[in-house]
């Protein structure tokens, strides 16, 4: 595993991958993340079968300390495993796309982990289908969160 620095990590969210390379939105995220990033900032690129696109797409730009997380499939699952990757300091920078930042937030509050959101800008051309994923995606997630809390105040009652 890679030691982290001591700036916070950065976390991709990921997105779709098209023939093996970031799809227009996922390339966004990852221009939001390198303008971000300071020298030696370690990286998390997390997304099922998207990881290693986002990692090669870095690395075509000189980005080194970037640590893949292959196999979280959700947004609660995502930030799960960055921040066991992270091994729970600190706090993430993540990144993801304009559309999906309340939904981020969300599972961040209920997960308890400390993040600050860096919104990427949504192509012209994606946005009428993420913004109206994000319609039903996020109220969908909003009640998984309220069924976890109450399964879980039941569990010590």
């Amino acid at each position: 595993m890679i030691k982290l620095v001591g700036v916070d990590p950065i976390v991709v969210l990921g997105s779709r991958v098209r023939r093996g390379r970031p799809g227009v939105v996922l390339e966004e995220r990852l221009r939001a993340a390198m303008n971000v990033a300071v020298p030696g900032q370690t990286f998390i690129v997390s997304g099922k079968g998207e990881a290693p696109a986002m990692r090669r797409y870095l690395e075509e730009y000189g980005i080194s300390g970037i640590i893949e997380d292959n196999e979280a499939t959700s947004t609660n699952e995502n930030l799960e495993n960055a921040w066991r990757l992270a091994r729970g300091k600190g706090c993430l920078v993540v990144v993801t796309s304009n559309f999906h930042v309340l939904r981020t937030r969300l599972w961040a509050w209920h997960l308890g982990i400390p993040v600050r959101v860096v919104s990427a800008p949504t192509p012209c051309d994606e946005r009428w289908a993420n913004y109206m994923r994000e319609l039903f995606a996020t109220p969908h997630s909003a009640v998984r969160i309220l069924y976890r809390r109450f399964r879980s105040w039941k569990d010590r009652t």
